[in-house]
């Protein structure tokens, strides 16, 4: 018999080892949940893009870290509805159209223990080995320099917009990985920390996080701080769950479909 999205679901919250909040952002965003499913597709955010892709490759329940309308809580889905937003509309409609089931993963799979997206970075960046004990996402790293640091992640991880506050020359070791958007009171603490080189993280607000970064290095408290991008700093976490799905859903085929950074630079 043929697994449904709600059983996937299902199983999810049963095996990943850490019980789902009792208020949360998991759950489905679209789509009838007890129709059968030919095909998983995993992904940082369901853009456009991945909803095309995973209806090209007959994957009709899409899994997605982020939300399906931009915001976090969902709770914009009803004004951008009564607003009769364009781009809310041209989306739900090809939902609708391809017979899309659309389920959030975010809260549990940060949760799961070791958390799965920190896990999946950092296996993307070859420092798994290099953690901290008992501070998950610091890493003691071989010596190198701020910009072969930020070069190394823009290419393992695909940014192609990643910023970065610091000299290039400054010597680095001690990193760390914040993905997806954490707010300034706790990039604040890592930048101040005098066993932290330098902070990478998916985004922040310019006008705290950066620009207390970049008087935390004129201080010469701080190395530096690396900007991926939210998207590629959390899209090899949801490899991660890709990979961890083959085993848990031998029914049905899951695939990666990667969210492209759109960013681009002059």
């Amino acid at each position: 018999m043929a697994v449904t999205a709600r059983q996937v679901a299902e199983r999810i919250v049963e095996h990943v080892g850490v019980p789902l909040r009792a208020t949360t952002v998991d759950g489905f965003l679209a789509g009838d949940p007890d129709a059968p499913v030919r095909g998983v597709a995993v992904t940082v955010m369901a853009t456009f893009d991945v909803l095309r892709t995973a209806v090209e490759r007959g994957l009709d329940l899409v899994i997605t870290h982020e939300p399906l309308y931009f915001d976090h809580a969902g709770t914009s889905e009803s004004t951008l509805l009564a607003e009769d937003d364009p781009v809310h509309r041209a989306k739900a409609a090809f939902v609708a159209e391809h017979g899309l089931r659309v389920l959030r993963q975010h809260d549990q799979w940060h949760d799961r223990e070791p958390d799965g997206v920190l896990t999946g970075q950092a296996r993307a960046l070859g420092w798994l080995d290099a953690e901290r004990p008992g501070e998950p996402g610091v890493f003691d790293l071989a010596p190198t320099t701020l910009g072969e640091l930020a070069a190394h992640v823009a290419d393992r991880l695909g940014a192609r917009a990643l910023r970065y506050v610091g000299d290039p020359a400054t010597r680095v070791a001690s990193v760390a990985l914040q993905p997806g958007f954490l707010g300034f009171a706790k990039n604040r603490a890592l930048l101040a920390r005098p066993d932290v080189d330098v902070v990478v993280i998916g985004e922040g607000h310019e006008w705290e996080t950066g620009e207390y970064a970049a008087d935390a290095v004129a201080a010469g408290v701080s190395a530096g701080l690396v900007v991926v991008g939210h998207m590629p700093s959390e899209e090899q976490g949801m490899a991660e769950m890709a990979r961890w799905l083959v085993d848990l859903l031998p029914e049905v085929p899951v695939e990666l479909v990667p969210a492209v950074d759109h960013y681009r630079t002059l």
